[in-house]
């Protein structure tokens, strides 16, 4: 029998797994974009479906068998997957969202009675194991999750991470662990439990007041913590935490432990205690090892993460403002990359450098929040789309450049997208960034109840695309963290989501704003702030909220059509640049002050 140590040689990944599904008697392998934590973003060590498959999106399924691959993608990725998955023989499986299981109906119905499906337990959720055996099982079809067949075949892949661990400086912590653990303790003891498992890294990194530096964009590190009415056992790799640190954290009843020992520790929890762990955030070869009660609810932490204090709000106004500085210097240093003969020489890899350069030198400055997307006409029809070295293009000619980008500084996360004009953008991008731009301002004008499901205001924003007999295959708004994640729930604005309760908007909560409009082979259109719930009053039928919008840039007016905005919107737009340019210029001098004044000019609204 083969051992994870002995590797599969083979004249590909492909060829590869499948002969290890011959050698091990499994028909299918199935390989979804996720670890031990279920992050978005993977290390390395977990990067299998970009080994298997070369697609370099990040959320996709990969299903394997002796004579089909495929990878299930939402819109997002769909030109993407197709450019990337041409001539590799593996096949590009269209859904409509991320979390549409259609892979799982795949699988129930091409794999033959009798057949056995592999997946790795220790990166599949319990609540995604639980739908794929409420298919398979009245099939026929067993499910092991004790083969990680992709890694037996991957020669030389990564180790794990090892970036050291760090305390979060207390003048941006807000509340201590101390309290942090105590308000979690009690959400516990109102569920009846006396331990509760947390594998999601920014989780454990909001909860502990610690960050790091174990994944790319996301400053969280590789754990799982066990939280107990008196103590705390955090589990990470050896050497991640120094001394001085392991001290801090055992003042607070925090002890660190090996991170391999977590499912034995979970093992031996009484069997009279209970245990409380969520199911689409913890994987199944981890929960499985607990021998008493559980109870399945969503962390807590979530919930109390996602409802930034004024403390942090604070930090994340200045931020705000730092970022709208560095953005200006950008911007200012675009425009004129553009009207000069350096545009025959700019392309899309360019903006990436500048933007970095340009946020590195605010203070608090950290990394980049997520890969910048800077896409030139066709490619900005890609909602994912990223430039590299091996595909590009260059920025000349006429029509729209969008550039999404963000930052983690120490007091915050920042994710902005704006669309600038190059050349002579045609009457039909004019429209379609008009639309956009009033599908944002209509989001951001809305009070709404308190406790109102985020997914049922979705429509407020399509609206003025839809008058247009136009849509957007992503979601409006996700929730972002504080100097953490830059996706965050529980809160997602998206009809194709559910209205459940865990997603009721609550003040404090920090979401995007980013309705969109593409033109596959064209153009795309997308504008993007990040607005914060507050409360907007009160009244006979209960509290309401609205939006501060947080980002703090100027919105390019060329491609503004006065002519289909209604008053009431442009009375917006001008409003909001006079806040960028009151907060912003103290903070910009030179070329990048020029530009700010330059773009935040009112917008004079079209004669009747």
């Amino acid at each position: 029998m083969m051992t994870a140590s002995e590797p599969i040689a083979g004249t590909s990944p492909l060829a590869a797994l499948r002969a290890a599904l011959r050698q091990t008697g499994v028909q299918a392998c199935l390989i979804p974009s996720a670890d031990p934590h279920l992050s978005e973003y993977l290390p390395e060590y977990w990067q299998l479906r970009r080994w298997l498959t070369s697609f370099t999106g990040s959320v996709g399924t990969v299903v394997v068998t002796a004579d089909f691959a495929g990878v299930w993608v939402d819109s997002r990725y769909w030109v993407q997957a197709e450019a990337e998955l041409a001539g590799t023989g593996v096949v590009v499986m269209k859904i409509g969202v991320a979390t549409d299981p259609a892979h799982t109906h795949w699988l129930a119905t091409n794999v033959a009675r009798g057949g056995v499906v592999a997946a790795d337990g220790r990166a599949l959720s319990v609540a995604a194991r639980d739908t794929l055996l409420e298919l398979l099982e009245p099939q026929g079809v067993a499910l092991r999750l004790d083969l990680d067949l992709p890694g037996r075949c991957w020669v030389g892949r990564p180790a794990l991470p090892a970036a050291p661990v760090r305390n979060l400086l207390p003048e941006y912590a807000g509340h201590t662990r101390a309290q942090k653990l105590a308000r979690l303790r009690k959400a516990m003891q109102d569920l009846g439990v006396q331990w509760h498992v947390v594998s999601t890294l920014d989780d454990i990194a909001w909860l502990l007041n610690l960050r790091g530096g174990d994944v790319d964009y996301n400053p969280v590190f590789l754990a799982h913590a066990l939280i107990g009415l008196r103590d705390v056992r955090l589990f990470v790799q050896s050497g991640k935490i120094d001394t001085g640190l392991a001290a801090l954290l055992s003042e607070d009843g925090i002890t660190v432990c090996d991170y391999d020992d977590a499912g034995q520790v979970i093992h031996r929890l009484p069997a009279d205690e209970v245990l409380l762990f969520d199911p689409v955030r913890t994987t199944c070869s981890l929960i499985d090892r607990a021998a008493g009660q559980t109870v399945r609810a969503m962390n807590p932490t979530t919930f109390f993460k996602s409802r930034k204090s004024e403390f942090e709000l604070n930090h994340v106004r200045r931020v705000m403002e730092q970022d709208g500085a560095a953005l200006c210097v950008f911007f200012s240093w675009l425009e004129d990359a553009i009207a000069t003969c350096e545009s025959r020489l700019l392309d899309e890899l360019m903006i990436d450098d500048k933007l970095l350069a340009a946020r590195a030198q605010q203070h608090g400055f950290v990394s980049r929040s997520f890969a910048t997307i800077s896409a030139f006409n066709a490619n900005g029809a890609m909602p994912h789309y990223r430039p590299t070295e091996a595909s590009h293009a260059r920025i000349s000619g006429d029509g729209l450049l969008l550039i999404d980008s963000g930052g983690q500084y120490l007091g915050g996360t920042t994710d902005i997208t704006r669309v600038v004009p190059v050349g002579q953008p045609t009457g039909a991008q004019k429209d379609d960034y008009t639309a956009v731009l009033r599908a944002m301002i209509a989001l951001s004008q809305l009070k709404f109840p308190r406790g109102v499901a985020s997914p049922m205001i979705d429509a407020v924003a399509r609206a003025p695309l839809w008058e247009r007999l136009a849509d957007y295959g992503h979601g409006t708004g996700h929730g972002v963290g504080y100097y953490l994640n830059v996706h965050e729930g529980p809160q997602v604005i998206s009809y194709r989501a559910a209205p459940a309760p865990h997603t009721a908007m609550q003040p404090g909560m920090i979401t995007s704003n980013e309705p969109g409009l593409y033109r596959p082979g064209r153009w795309g259109v997308r504008i993007e702030n990040l607005v914060c719930n507050q409360l907007a009053g009160e009244s006979e039928f209960g509290q309401f909220l609205q939006f501060e919008t947080l980002t703090l840039c100027p919105i390019d007016t060329r491609c503004v059509r006065p002519e289909q905005m209604r008053p009431d919107e442009i009375a917006w737009l001008n409003a909001y640049h006079a806040e960028v340019r009151k907060r912003v210029r103290p903070r910009v001098s030179g070329a990048g002050l020029a530009w700010l004044l330059r773009r935040t000019e009112p917008v004079q609204a079209a004669s009747v």
